[in-house]
C-alpha cells in the first residue's frame, strides 16, 4: 500500500529533536521555527514531557470515560489556573477540527439555531462542521457545503452587526489570530464590540484559540489583550507538544446534558499527563513571558529589513510578507542555513517556533534572512 499523496514534502526525514532543534537522519541539525504547526509549545522531547508519557505507559495507557480518570481532573486544574479560565469547564478531545466541532455543537443546542458567522480568509479545520466555516474553497467538497454559513470580513462591525441583527446565528466563530490566512489579527476594539453584539443577539462567541493560545501571542489566549470573556473557546496544537490532544473551554452558563458530546480517545490517560507536564513546564520555565520577549525581539529586528513589504504578528506568532513569492527563499533557509519555517499562501513566511526559542536562536534567523534578501 502507498501513502495517499496529499502533502508537498521536503526530502528531510527527521529522526529526533531537542528543545528548538531537530535533527535528520544523516545527524545534521535544524533549527525548528515552525514547530509543526505551532504545536511544539514547550520544546522538542522536553524531559519532563518524555518522564510524564513513560510514567504512565508503564501504569495504564488507555480506558474510557466511564470512568473516573483522576488524571483529566488533574489538567482541567491546571489549565484553569494557567488560562485564568478556572470557573469554566474542559471537554476533552483530540484534535482543533474536532474541538471546534463540539463547540458548534454546543452553540446550536443552547440557541436552537443553524446558522454561524465566519471570517474571511478564516481556517478551522478540514472536518465537515469545520471546513464548513474555513474559507478556503478547494478544502470543501460538494459533500460539506451549506446554506448554514456566512462569511464578513475581519474587523468589519459594521457587516457583522448586519448579519447578526437577523438573530438567525447560533454562533460567530473567529480565531484569536488568523494562522492560515496569514497572521491576521482582530483589533481589541472589534474583539469588544464582537463581543458586546454576541450578547445583544443571543450569539454564542466561539475564539478558535488553537494556533494562537497556549501562551504563543504572550498571554495564555491571544483575546484576554482585549479583555473579554468568550462562550466557547477551542484549543489544541500547543495543549499537548505533539501528543494529539485538544479541548472545548465552557462557559459556566451551559449546562452540560450526558451524552450530547462524546470521545473514544479524548482526555484518555497519556493524553492528559502529557497536557500537565506542558502546563508544568510553561509555568516553570516562564514560557509565556519568553513568548512575549522574543517574539517582540524578532519584530522589532525584522522590521529593519527593509525588503520586507509587511510585518505582522503577537509573540511567536509571525507573519514576513515578501513582494515575491519565498518558496525559494523557504527552501534556502532550509537546505543551505538548516532552518525550518512555515507559509501563508504564496508571498508570507510564517514563524511558529516552540515558546523555548532564545534570542540567539532568533538572531541567527534574522541574520540568515538578512544574507538571503543581500543575495537576491
Amino acid at each position: 500500500m502507498n501513502l495517499f499523496d496529499v502533502y508537498s514534502l521536503w526530502n528531510v526525514e527527521l529522526a529526533k529533536g531537542e528543545g528548538c532543534y531537530v535533527y535528520d537522519s544523516n545527524g545534521n541539525k535544524y533549527l525548528d521555527l515552525y514547530g509543526g504547526h505551532a504545536v511544539i509549545s514547550i520544546g522538542h522531547s522536553h524531559p519532563k514531557f518524555v518522564e510524564n508519557i513513560e510514567r504512565q505507559l508503564k501504569q495504564l495507557t488507555f480506558f474510557t470515560n466511564s470512568v473516573l480518570i483522576k488524571q483529566q481532573q488533574m489538567l482541567a486544574q491546571k489549565l484553569g489556573d494557567i488560562s485564568g479560565y478556572a470557573d469554566y469547564s474542559l471537554f476533552m478531545c483530540n484534535s482543533g477540527a474536532e474541538a471546534n466541532e463540539n463547540a458548534l455543537k454546543l452553540a446550536s443546542f443552547r440557541t436552537q439555531r443553524k446558522k454561524v458567522l465566519a471570517f474571511r480568509n478564516a481556517f478551522h479545520g478540514r472536518t465537515s462542521g469545520a471546513v464548513a466555516v474555513t474559507d478556503i474553497p478547494q478544502y470543501s467538497s460538494p459533500y460539506n457545503l451549506t446554506e448554514n454559513v456566512s462569511f464578513v470580513s475581519l474587523n468589519d462591525i459594521e457587516q457583522t452587526e448586519k448579519a447578526l441583527k437577523s438573530r438567525e446565528y447560533c454562533a460567530v466563530i473567529i480565531e484569536g489570530i488568523q494562522g492560515v490566512g496569514g497572521v491576521r489579527i482582530p483589533t481589541d476594539d472589534f474583539l469588544r464590540n464582537l463581543s458586546s453584539l454576541c450578547k445583544t443577539y443571543d450569539t454564542m462567541l466561539i475564539l478558535d484559540e488553537i494556533q494562537s493560545g497556549c501562551g504563543r501571542s504572550g498571554k495564555y489566549f491571544y483575546h484576554q489583550y482585549s479583555g473579554i470573556k468568550p462562550d466557547l473557546i477551542t484549543v489544541a496544537k500547543g495543549i499537548g507538544n505533539g501528543f494529539p490532544m485538544a479541548g472545548v473551554f465552557i462557559s459556566p452558563e451551559f449546562k452540560p446534558v450526558k451524552g450530547s458530546l462524546g470521545t473514544t480517545f479524548g482526555g484518555a490517560h497519556l493524553a492528559s499527563v502529557a497536557g500537565c507536564a506542558v502546563v508544568d513546564v510553561m509555568t516553570n520555565e516562564n514560557l509565556i513571558a519568553n513568548a512575549e520577549k522574543i517574539g517582540g525581539f524578532l519584530l522589532k529586528e525584522l522590521s529593519l529589513i527593509p525588503q520586507i513589504k509587511e510585518l505582522r504578528g503577537k509573540g511567536l506568532m509571525i507573519a514576513i510578507e515578501m513582494p515575491e513569492p519565498v518558496l525559494e527563499m523557504r527552501r534556502k533557509l532550509l537546505f543551505d542555513y538548516k532552518i525550518f519555517t512555515g507559509a501563508s499562501s504564496t508571498n508570507i513566511i510564517r514563524l511558529l517556533p516552540p515558546l523555548c526559542i532564545t534570542e540567539n536562536d532568533a538572531q541567527y534567523f534574522i541574520e540568515a534572512l538578512k544574507e538571503l534578501k543581500t543575495k537576491n
